[in-house]
């Protein structure tokens, strides 16, 4: 093992730790109601902002690296090296006692993830990847996903309001459901990037389609999926950077079949949809709360 490898090995002990410290509490805010308004349906709780403050806080007092957070924000992520953090993936989830929800936290070094993790409190879940190495589910090596083929996967999708006028607009994100639901009668909407990201590397869906481009929402699930064997792209297909604006993760095969129909469906008449993002920009609600 390399010195590196050995860093980063601590480093992941580290935030392990630091997010089994606050599984009580995590579990304890469930039902938690909006406290802070962030944009048009979308909210924080006051859970977001006290787990953030905690887990940022250990982090850079054990670390002694910064944290980029969903709610405060943090270092610039192209450059230098940072943890990027969501307290509470899939928020509204968690307002409603919804089980799906966790916490996602990934180490960034100069835009590339080199960990992640995703923690799934209500579900008893803990993924974790070191880049190059595999996916481990509960501290367990997990088999390297299989080439598999759309008609027989089920698909993670983003939300969406049919009347957005965003980066990605509801009408296409229609459409693309539509064409979707044409190949496969298993599409899921779990209202949590975290989980698409991270059934997606266990195998359990068979891709997901994430238009948002947060880093909190996406850098430790893309890894995950990456290092499980799986294909990360944005949706025009162009490798998922830090700064990508979309999300297309899928086992061999899947990925192929998902990238030539929201090709086919952009063909139709929708704009590109993989512009880079300012990931230090203003909060919003593009992905899944």
């Amino acid at each position: 093992m390399t010195g590196a490898d050995t860093e980063l090995a601590t480093l992941m002990t580290t935030a392990a730790e630091v997010l089994d410290g606050v599984h009580d509490r995590f579990l304890e805010g469930r039902g938690a109601p909006s406290a802070v308004a962030k944009g048009s349906k979308d909210f924080a709780t006051e859970l977001d902002l006290e787990l953030e403050r905690t887990i940022s806080g250990q982090l850079l007092t054990r670390t002694g690296i910064e944290v980029h957070g969903e709610e405060f924000g943090g270092p610039a992520l192209t450059s230098g090296t940072a943890w990027v953090l969501d307290p509470i993936d899939g928020t509204f989830n968690y307002s409603n006692g919804h089980p799906l929800t966790g916490t996602l936290l990934a180490l960034v070094r100069d835009g590339e993830p080199v960990l992640g993790l995703a923690w799934f409190p209500p579900l008893g879940r803990r993924y974790a990847a070191v880049a190059g190495g595999p996916l481990l589910l509960d501290g367990k090596p997990q088999p390297p996903l299989a080439p598999a083929i759309l008609d027989e996967a089920m698909i993670g999708f983003g939300a969406f309001n049919i009347e957005s006028t965003g980066r990605v607009p509801g009408l296409f994100r229609h459409r693309v459901l539509g064409a979707l639901s044409a190949l496969s009668s298993r599409v899921r909407m779990h209202g949590s990037t975290g989980i698409d990201l991270a059934f997606t590397a266990e195998g359990t869906l068979g891709g997901a389609i994430v238009f948002g481009h947060h880093p909190w929402d996406n850098a430790a699930g893309a890894l995950m999926v990456r290092c499980a064997g799986g294909v990360v792209t944005d949706l025009e297909g162009v490798e998922w950077t830090i700064e990508s604006g979309s999300v297309l993760a899928a086992a061999p095969g899947v990925h192929a079949e998902l990238l030539d129909m929201i090709a086919a469906t952009r063909g139709s008449g929708h704009t590109a949809v993989s512009d880079r993002v300012d990931t230090a920009g203003p909060r919003g609600a593009e992905g899944t709360s």
